[in-house]
């Protein structure tokens, strides 16, 4: 069972259901995509073009360019946000330089500064690759969201056959998989690739999460 003070998910199902569901989640990612793509990402995007034009009109020293200049920082970030979402499981990133340009890609953009050091190949099998990104991703977003952290670090090595990451923060600590923050279906995903996630996050931290990924 999956805790906040320790916690393990093993091995899930058999290698062949696995694959199917693993083959399953890329179909609807690669649809989602699409949908968001040519709906709420152009939309985005010509909302950014209207506040551009709207600023041309706005004197540079007034209230109304100042908001306007914050509206479109905020969009900015937005249409970000989207795209890391559509593409989290599979970044151009990780597609042309591999899991530890993806992550380091990622680590660059988080307002909480991120000490990378990974000793992990470019030529991972993709689900693995796609897991771990997922792992790293998911992990950041919930220190930035919940945790007040002032710095994190992500480790990653390969031992043997097995790909290991932890994801570490200096946060108020208390993570709770319960509580609606993504770890529960973190672990199941983690589980679905044949690895294990374990947690250890005490009242007042820090937060330790580490995930086991078996690379074959």
């Amino acid at each position: 069972m999956l805790g906040p003070r320790g916690a393990e998910l093993g091995p899930g199902l058999a290698d062949v259901a696995t694959r199917r569901l693993l083959g399953a989640f890329a179909t609807e990612r690669a649809r989602l995509e699409r949908d968001l793509h040519d709906g709420a990402q152009q939309r985005l995007v010509a909302l950014g073009v209207t506040l551009d034009l709207a600023r041309l009109d706005a004197a540079d020293d007034s209230t109304c360019a100042a908001r306007l200049d914050t509206a479109r920082a905020e969009l900015t970030l937005a249409l970000a946000e989207l795209r890391d979402l559509v593409r989290g499981l599979d970044p151009a990133t990780l597609a042309d330089g591999g899991l530890p340009a993806a992550i380091e890609e990622r680590a660059r953009r988080s307002p909480v500064p991120v000490d990378v050091d990974l000793s992990i190949p470019e030529d991972l099998p993709s689900a693995i690759a796609a897991t771990a990104y997922l792992v790293f991703t998911e992990a950041l977003a919930n220190l930035i969201r919940h945790s007040d952290a002032a710095t994190a670090a992500i480790r990653g090595t390969r031992h043997a056959d097995q790909l290991v990451l932890e994801v570490r923060d200096d946060g108020r600590g208390g993570a709770d998989p319960t509580a609606g923050t993504g770890l529960s279906g973190l672990a199941e995903r983690v589980a679905l690739s044949g690895g294990r996630l374990r947690l250890s996050s005490p009242t007042r931290g820090p937060t330790l999460l580490r995930v086991e990924l078996p690379v074959t």
